[in-house]
């Protein structure tokens, strides 16, 4: 990782359901995050087109409706939708990490993908990660990664991995990601929400009336710093009430709520809420020296001799 470099969370919303129309948003985003001197961005989950949050709707035909426009708004890898975001992160000189709903380069198949897109600031598509295991009422939308989408990218400013929404609570797939040798990380999640007793019990964040430490995204992200130490951006997706469909009243937590840690899980920017805003913040590599000197989870603190790991192979 060098020394020092600055990066970015995209707390934008998308133009919900409006696939050109978002991307043209985040070439504008990656565009103004360039000025201001950033090298990577970041944007939430499934920020193009953004997420479903009608995913549990009855009556069921309403919900099969909603899935075709849904695929009509989603992303193949590579095509002319990621040659724009390419062409944005060159000019910008960026490297973007794009949330979207990513529709199967398999011939013949529908079948749609929670993933993480990254895109390198030559204008190449480096690589995507797609969610291993969706959450809940997610498996009637996505479908599952597999192990080859377990990686990370070796950049000009150091190596970067990410995760979406509750993979940062699988312990295993959090280790795989540390092996990896990941320096910076980007979390993406649907929002913000407030979980009283379980997280079946959610709801949107209401800023000046929950607290913001009822919802476990702040406790994941922080732990996930330190147990990998590396860096993270966290960028949750935020949108006005009134730019949803009614449909989505039951699982709205469009509240934002991006951040940044450093190794050590000390926030070094935002959370922001309930607004859009594109957050910076400037890695120190001495704070990972630090962290590291202090607890190594890949070296002194690994003890290989009791334990092994493997991730299994299925490129």
């Amino acid at each position: 990782m060098i020394d020092k470099v600055k990066v970015a969370a995209a707390q934008v919303s998308p133009i919900f359901m409006n696939k050109e129309a978002t991307i043209d948003k985040a070439c504008k985003t990656i565009e103004e995050a360039g000025r201001a001197g950033a090298k990577l961005i970041v944007f939430s989950e499934t920020f193009i087109p953004g997420y479903p949050y009608w995913r549990g709707l009855q009556p069921i035909s309403r919900w099969s409706d909603l899935m075709v426009q849904y695929q009509k708004n989603s992303v193949r890898i590579p095509s002319s939708d990621t040659d724009v975001l390419c062409d944005a992160s060159k000019n910008a000189d960026m490297i973007s990490v794009i949330g979207c709903t990513e529709l199967s380069d398999r011939k013949g198949s529908e079948t749609l993908y929670n993933t993480i897109l990254f895109v390198g600031n030559n204008g190449k598509v480096l690589g995507r990660h797609r969610k291993l295991m969706p959450t809940h009422g997610e498996r009637m939308v996505w479908g599952m990664g597999d192990a080859s989408d377990v990686r990370v990218f070796d950049t000009d400013i150091g190596t970067i991995g990410g995760l979406v929404c509750y993979e940062h609570h699988m312990t295993l797939l959090k280790a795989a990601m540390g092996s990896l040798g990941e320096e910076i990380h980007c979390a993406v999640w649907p929002g913000w929400w407030v979980m009283d007793r379980h997280p079946g019990d959610k709801k949107r964040y209401k800023e000046g009336k929950d607290s913001p430490h009822l919802c476990d995204i702040e406790h994941a992200v922080r732990e996930y710093a330190f147990e990998n130490q590396a860096f993270v951006i966290s960028v949750s997706q935020y949108i006005p009430d009134k730019d949803l469909p009614k449909e989505c009243t039951d699982f709205n937590t469009a509240a934002g709520g991006s951040f940044i840690v450093n190794p050590a899980g000390v926030i070094l920017a935002g959370p922001v809420f309930n607004k859009e805003a594109i957050i910076y913040a400037l890695l120190d590599s001495d704070d990972r020296r630090h962290t590291k000197a202090y607890f190594d989870a890949l070296g002194h603190y690994s003890r290989r001799d009791i334990f092994k790991f493997e991730i299994k192979n299925e490129h």
